[in-house]
């Protein structure tokens, strides 16, 4: 591939977004295709086909990716997307670098925050009206981590707390 993607993974409220802004900008401008933009409240963590296949693969022929995203809110306009090959791109969210995804990661790396720092991040942001929605997303992604163990094949596994 000479679009080399390179994952952000962890769990929600971990960190990801801002360890994929701070990377994009030393990688000269590189492109962020946050898996936010296929995931919903919904459907959390079984949208990944669609990233395969309307993302990866057509950025490892070399060729522009475009892809309609999720709607998190009723009330969201409909968007797309469009990624050009580049020297890197940056896969950021929850499940980046799962097993699928593999055979076209250049490097990936894991962000390991506390339970309690996530969720307090993630309501910070979406309110505590949001409490149920993220206590069962979370739990959805300890299954994930549970069965795929991203964190032991990541190139780096960093902190995302304060500490």
């Amino acid at each position: 591939m000479r679009t080399r993607i390179v994952a952000v993974d962890g769990p929600g409220g971990a960190g990801k977004s801002t360890l994929a802004q701070r990377l994009t900008e030393a990688l000269g401008g590189a492109q962020i295709v946050t898996t936010d933009d296929f995931a919903c409240w919904s459907n959390p963590l079984e949208w990944w086909p669609r990233v395969v296949e309307e993302v990866l693969e057509p950025l490892a022929r070399g060729e522009r990716s475009r892809y309609r995203c999720s709607r998190w809110r009723p009330d969201q306009p409909e968007e797309w997307k469009e990624v050009a090959p580049a020297e890197f791109v940056v896969l950021e969210g929850v499940s980046a670098s799962r097993a699928a995804f593999q055979p076209y990661l250049t490097y990936s790396i894991w962000i390991d925050t506390p339970r309690d720092v996530r969720l307090q991040r993630g309501l910070v942001r979406d309110g505590e009206e949001a409490r149920g929605q993220w206590e069962e997303w979370m739990a959805q992604e300890d299954a994930y981590v549970a069965h795929e163990r991203p964190h032991e094949r990541a190139d780096a596994v960093i902190r995302g707390d304060p500490a």
